[in-house]
């Protein structure tokens, strides 16, 4: 079975919201720094947001006061909300776990921002 799957994806208008989920395998997940990445058609995949098994947070600059990233640490999952969605945001969205020197990667959920 898939040690990470994201769930969540779907079409949305612009400024409207969506929120991802991750569930993650306990072996990859427990002490780990999890992530969201997209990649639009065309792009190159980038960083949304980072959080550390501690709470920590990083984001993507783009992304600053618009999308929310959470973990629980019991059920093993990561969040992405995200509000005020451009149709910038159009991407597929991929879950990350960083297991020291190795990545691990789910295979994405889509998120379409049209009107």
């Amino acid at each position: 079975q898939a040690q990470l799957v994201e769930s969540g994806g779907g079409l949305v208008q612009p400024g409207g919201s969506l929120r991802l989920s991750c569930a993650a395998s306990r072996s990859i997940f427990r002490g780990n720094r999890m992530g969201w990445y997209r990649q639009a058609p065309g792009s190159q995949r980038e960083l949304v947001a980072t959080i550390t098994s501690g709470g920590s947070t990083n984001y993507a600059d783009s992304v600053k006061g618009r999308f929310t990233i959470s973990r629980d640490n019991a059920k093993n999952t990561v969040d992405l909300q995200m509000n005020s969605l451009e149709p910038e945001d159009t991407a597929v969205y991929y879950c990350n776990a960083e297991v020291g020197f190795n990545r691990y990667w789910g295979q994405g959920t889509r998120v379409t921002v049209s009107s």
